[in-house]
C-alpha cells in the first residue's frame, strides 16, 4: 500500500538532489542504471523548507494569496492543485516547517469555511484533504483537471505518493500540464502529436469527444540545457503485487520513446520488491528495441544458446562463450525465452527479429529505481482535528 497502516503516522527520508546521471552504459545498449541512495535527514529537511526552490509564476501565488492564503499557503496549494489535489497534514506541516498549533489549524480552517477543499477519512490511511474547488482550481488556470474530482482510495494513494516525489524535488523544471506537454514534445522536440500516449473521454451524447494527453498525470521534469533538454518520466508502483500495469504504461510510451533522441525513466515505490523485475521489464520492452542493432545481437545469442541446448559445445569459441554469458543478462525475462522458443523451432523468423529490433537509430535510454519514502517526520493529529 502506498499510505501504509497511517499516512499521518509516516515519516521518513526522501532521495538527494539529482541535476543528472552519470553515464554507465550497459554491454553496448544505451541504458542507464542507477538505484536510489540514502541521504542524511538533515539535508533533506534544508532541501523541503527552500519554498522557493519551484519556479512557481507570480500570478499564480497572488491569485491564491487573493483567496486570503499566505505566501506559503498559496505555495502550498499550487504544488497540490497541479500534481496530485490530495495531501495530507504531514506534507504540509514538512513544507511549511511547521509543528500543530494555530498556524496550522488556520489553514485547516480557511481550507473548509472557504469550501476549497474536504476532509476525507479512511480506515487504514487516516485524514486525506482533498482540493476540489472550481474557483481555486481557475485562480491558477488549472480548472480543468481531474484532480479536483473524487476518486477511490487506490487512486487518492497514488497521488499522495506523487505530491511526496515532487514536495521531495522542487529543484527540478517540471512539465506541469497537459499543454506543457503537448507543446515540448511537439513543437519542440518535432514529435508528431500522433505518438503521444492519450484517451478519448465520451461526454454526453449532445457533446464532443475530447482528446486528453498524459492522462496518468505523473511527474515529469526536464535536466540538462535549455537549448538540448532531456525529460524524465516518472512511474510509481501502485498498491498492486504485479507489474502489470507498468508493462501497460510502458507499452503506450512506447511509441512516443520512440521519437527521443535521449530520456529517463525513473521507477517509483515505497518498497524495492519490484526493482529488479522493473528493470528486466524495462530492458526488454524499451531499452533493447530502442538499443543500437539489437537484433543482431539477439540472433547470435539465439544461435549461441541453440548449439549448447543442443550439447555442441565444440563448436562454440571462447568469444561466444563470453557473448553468451553476457547476453543472458541483456536478453532475459519471458518475453526472449518465448521468442527463443519460437526462433528454435520455426515459428519466428529472422526477419520478424529484424522487423521488431533491427535499426541503426542511436537513442540514449536511462533507467533508475529509487525507494519513495513519505515526506514529513512522524506524527500524531491532535484528537477532535478534521
Amino acid at each position: 500500500m502506498l499510505l501504509g497502516t497511517s499516512e499521518l503516522a509516516h515519516g521518513g527520508s526522501t532521495r538527494d538532489e539529482r541535476s543528472d546521471w552519470p553515464p554507465n552504459q550497459v554491454r553496448g545498449r544505451r541504458c542507464l542504471y542507477r538505484d536510489s541512495e540514502a541521504h542524511s535527514l538533515a539535508e533533506i529537511r534544508k532541501r523541503r523548507t527552500n519554498h522557493n526552490a519551484m519556479n512557481i509564476a507570480r500570478v499564480h501565488l497572488d491569485a491564491l494569496k487573493a483567496l486570503g492564503y499566505t505566501d506559503a499557503e498559496a505555495r502550498f496549494l499550487y504544488i497540490v492543485a497541479t500534481h496530485s489535489g490530495y495531501f495530507v497534514a504531514r506534507q504540509f506541516l514538512a513544507f511549511a516547517n511547521a509543528h500543530w498549533g494555530e498556524r496550522t489549524t488556520t489553514f485547516w480552517n480557511k481550507l473548509h469555511t472557504k469550501k476549497h477543499a474536504r476532509t476525507e477519512t479512511f480506515p487504514k490511511s487516516g485524514n486525506v484533504y482533498h482540493l476540489f474547488s472550481r474557483r481555486l482550481y481557475r485562480q491558477i488556470d488549472r480548472e480543468n483537471l481531474r484532480n479536483r474530482r473524487q476518486h477511490e482510495i487506490e487512486y487518492i494513494q497514488r497521488r499522495i505518493g506523487i505530491l511526496d516525489f515532487v514536495l521531495s524535488n522542487p529543484q527540478y523544471r517540471y512539465l506541469e500540464t497537459e499543454p506543457q506537454k503537448v507543446s515540448f514534445f511537439c513543437d519542440q522536440l518535432k514529435a508528431p502529436r500522433h505518438f503521444l500516449p492519450s484517451k478519448i473521454y465520451h461526454g454526453q451524447r449532445t457533446s464532443q469527444p475530447t482528446l486528453r494527453y498524459f492522462i496518468d498525470k505523473f511527474p515529469m521534469f526536464l535536466s540538462g540545457e535549455a537549448s538540448s533538454p532531456v525529460v524524465t518520466f516518472t512511474y510509481l508502483q501502485g498498491p498492486e503485487a504485479s507489474l502489470t500495469e507498468f508493462v501497460q504504461h510502458l507499452e503506450v510510451y512506447l511509441p512516443l520513446f520512440r521519437q527521443l533522441p535521449e530520456f529517463r525513466v525513473l521507477y517509483l515505490a515505497r518498497v524495492d520488491s519490484h526493482f529488479e523485475g522493473a528493470k528486466e521489464l524495462f530492458n526488454a520492452l524499451v531499452a533493447v528495441p530502442l538499443g543500437s542493432d539489437a537484433s543482431a545481437e539477439l540472433l547470435r545469442y539465439f544461435q549461441i544458446q541453440k548449439a549448447w541446448d543442443l550439447g555442441r559445445y565444440g563448436s562454440l569459441t571462447e568469444a561466444d562463450l563470453i557473448f553468451r554469458n553476457q547476453a543472458k543478462t541483456q536478453f532475459t525475462g519471458q518475453r526472449f525465452e518465448h521468442l527463443y522458443r519460437g526462433w528454435k523451432v520455426g515459428r519466428v523468423r529472422e526477419f520478424d527479429i529484424l522487423q521488431e529490433f533491427g535499426g541503426t537509430r542511436h537513442v540514449i535510454v536511462h533507467f533508475a529505481t529509487e525507494v519513495l519514502h513519505p515526506v514529513g517526520l512522524p506524527m500524531r493529529e491532535p484528537k477532535g482535528k478534521g
